[in-house]
């Protein structure tokens, strides 16, 4: 079958940006808020009252809603990704964050008057059928009720976040939007969107040429530094003083709320990847032997190994569908049915054309049951990886798909998860089928490249963003400032086992500018190392089937992260001992490669 690279959006609402069924959609959604914000002020519950029939009619009514907004807001935000000029579509996603920010306001009424029952009523609650899946998702609302301040004063901090911490990342979009790389090509000047120029630039396979274009990309987003620096400063700002306001002593309190995570769990997992970073500057050395540098630089890192006569292979989008859908099926054909219906449906959107926003994603559409994947495919084996890593999203969200909405919800760090193991299926599958030494050697590098990304480039994504907060708490922190920092950053995580670093990352990198997710770095390597370390459980342990993978990704909005690896795994994520273990085939990974690799130096 020739798959259609360019994603279906005249099934969501037909139109695009002009769409009337979405114009209606809003003005629904735009009542449905009143009515449900009626239904809510209404609701008053005797303390000595049993009858939860109108919150559960509430509970029902705000699902919709939610839902509908998802739904809207996917197939706005589709529309700028894909045409970044398009001023129609931001209009409509602005009008889409406009009714959530009020479908937000009715939420903290909500919250409260879930926290307002008393312990009996709660656990009289907890015993009606509809209630009873929601134990966890309910509990944890009525413990996060003790952080809030009044309804009146969390409303203020939500409205003023529409154009205060909403609209500094949107002005981060339109900056980005404008970015154009120029380029000479036979003789002339063609200039690049930041997509498409960073997909040329990290397919380059020449090592000087690769410098020579991380210079240029360095020097065109330098000479917007300091409108950069605004929007991170201010993106920070708001948090901290938002943070402020609630009386939090620590500004990890809530990322690491919101990722139901401990922070002696974060600890250990960042202590134990620094204590075995160590093997990968053989890795590093090696390489560089391999690619003809004197040392990596900060794009060698990720930069193909081709050995012997072996070419790094290239796939056409058929290919890289069809590869993946093989490989989910050797381990779960229901994660293989998904897929074979995204590539049919027309559920990505994959074109290499001008005009598209750089990156990937996955967003979710709950009200058609189906998921809407964002990339640009230029036919390497990061881009199929890239495929595998975003229908492992889609494949989460399809398996919660029945789920009440509260337990639909999971945070980052596991959804990372599902993302990066099914990375893993497909780039094993990829080494396992090799036909050379000199196709494995390629794959395996690639491989423990994607291994020094989780524990160095987003550790020192991590330490930046630590360090940014530190300095942000006494005063705004200044473009060549940030530069410092990060470069800094990139020398400690790396352990200066780099000849080229890249101080504009903190500006190039959408997510230190995101709105939704405090620490948008962690969770990254959380979820890959989780991910590897159940990928091994499975490989050790032959009576696990697919079922109890779903089982996982099922929970993963019903239990912390902790809870969530006892119940499962039975491990204990506090403790070094499952990082070390997940971390051990990274260094079996790494010897391989030193062994293949020695007749070719």
């Amino acid at each position: 079958m020739n798959y259609k690279q360019k994603w279906d959006m005249e099934s969501v609402f037909p139109g695009g940006s002009t769409s009337e069924a979405f114009q209606k959609r809003l003005s629904e959604v735009r009542d449905s808020i009143a009515t449900f914000s009626y239904e809510l002020d209404n609701w008053v519950l005797d303390e000595n009252s049993n009858d939860f029939t109108a919150l559960k009619g509430i509970l029902q009514h705000y699902e919709k809603i939610s839902n509908a907004l998802s739904e809207m807001g996917s197939f706005a935000n589709g529309l700028v990704s894909a045409d970044v000029t398009d001023q129609k579509a931001m209009q409509n996603l602005n009008a889409v964050a406009n009714l959530r920010k009020d479908l937000s306001s009715q939420n903290i009424i909500l919250n409260k008057k879930i926290s307002a029952l008393t312990e009996d009523q709660f656990s009289k609650l907890l015993e009606d059928d509809f209630f009873k899946p929601m134990r966890f998702p309910l509990e944890e609302i009525r413990q996060k009720e003790k952080d809030l301040l009044s309804t009146e004063e969390e409303t203020i901090i939500n409205h003023l976040s529409l154009d205060g911490l909403q609209g500094w990342g949107n002005m981060y979009n339109q900056l980005v939007a404008s970015i154009q790389v120029p380029v000479t090509e036979d003789n002339e000047t063609v200039y690049y969107s930041a997509g498409q120029f960073e997909n040329k630039m990290k397919s380059e396979e020449n090592p000087k040429n690769r410098e020579e274009l991380l210079k240029t990309w360095e020097e065109t987003w330098a000479e917007k530094a300091d409108l950069f620096s605004t929007t991170l400063n201010h993106l920070s700002g708001f948090r901290l003083n938002d943070y402020e306001l609630h009386d939090y002593k620590d500004y990890m309190k809530v990322p690491l709320d919101y990722n139901r995570m401990e922070e002696e769990t974060l600890d250990t997992m960042w202590d134990t990847i620094t204590k075995n970073k160590t093997p990968f500057k053989k890795y590093f050395e090696r390489k560089a032997q391999l690619i003809g540098v004197d040392q990596l630089g900060w794009l060698d890192v990720s930069a193909s190994v081709d050995v012997g006569d072996y070419t790094n292979k290239q796939y056409t989008y058929n290919e890289a569908a069809r590869f993946i859908i093989d490989n989910f099926k050797s381990f779960s054909p229901k994660m293989a049915e998904m897929a074979r219906r995204a590539f049919e449906e027309q559920w990505i959107e994959a074109e290499d054309r001008p005009g598209k926003r750089p990156g990937g994603y996955c967003s979710n559409l709950p009200e058609s049951k189906q998921s809407r994947i964002f990339m640009t495919f230029a036919g390497s084996t990061s881009n199929v990886s890239t495929l595998a890593h975003e229908l492992g999203h889609a494949f989460h969200s399809y398996v919660l798909r029945d789920l009440p909405l509260f337990n639909q919800r999971y945070a980052m760090n596991v959804a990372e998860t599902a993302s990066t193991f099914a990375e893993l299926v497909v780039s094993n599958a990829t080494i396992e089928n090799a036909t050379s030494d000199a196709e494995k050697i390629n794959l395996l590098d690639e491989k423990i490249a994607r291994s020094a990304t989780f524990m160095m480039n987003i550790h020192a994504r991590y330490i930046f963003e630590r360090n940014l907060y530190d300095e942000r708490q006494q005063g705004t922190v200044d473009s060549n400032r940030l530069q410092e920092l990060m470069e800094d950053a990139q020398k400690e995580a790396y352990q200066d086992a780099l000849r080229s670093y890249h101080p504009m990352f903190w500006a190039t990198k959408l997510h230190f500018h995101i709105t939704g997710v405090p620490f948008y770095n962690f969770p990254y390597t959380f979820g890959y190392f989780f991910s590897l370390g159940i990928y091994n459980r499975f490989l050790e342990d032959e009576t696990l089937l697919e079922d109890d993978y779903i089982a996982l990704l099922r929970d993963t909005a019903s239990m912390t992260t902790e809870d969530l690896a006892e119940k499962h795994l039975n491990v204990d994520l506090r403790k070094p001992e499952f990082w070390q273990k997940a971390l051990d085939s990274v260094h079996k990974d790494i010897e391989e490669f030193l062994e293949l690799t020695e007749s070719y130096i």
